[in-house]
């Protein structure tokens, strides 16, 4: 079977890989520092609706793995499976958004 990782690695294959039902139950963890909705609850967190899932994925595995390196993030992330990852991936991601430059 591919990992996660892998599947990050080949670009697009993983923007189809969650699923976002299953990743909306998981979020709850989440949801204290970025929102149901993404949008950051804390100065420091930043939103994450409607970021690109592979983003999300590659994030996510960079603090699971250690390459990022935040304490909470640590501690929420070392709980979750790879398919956790891309279902909450797959949440966030497909918050909608709408963007307004300035005039």
């Amino acid at each position: 079977m591919v990992s996660l990782a892998a599947l990050v690695a080949c670009s697009t294959v993983a923007e189809a890989a969650g699923d976002a039902a299953s990743g909306k139950k998981i979020m709850s963890k989440c949801q204290v520092c970025h929102g149901k909705d993404g949008l950051a609850k804390l100065p420091d967190a930043p939103n994450i609706a409607g970021q690109k899932e592979a983003y999300l994925v590659k994030a996510l595995i960079a603090f699971k793995d250690g390459e990022r390196k935040n304490e909470q993030m640590t501690v929420v992330v070392k709980g979750l499976s790879d398919e956790d990852i891309a279902n909450v991936a797959a949440y966030y991601s497909s918050i909608k958004i709408s963007v307004q430059v300035p005039p």
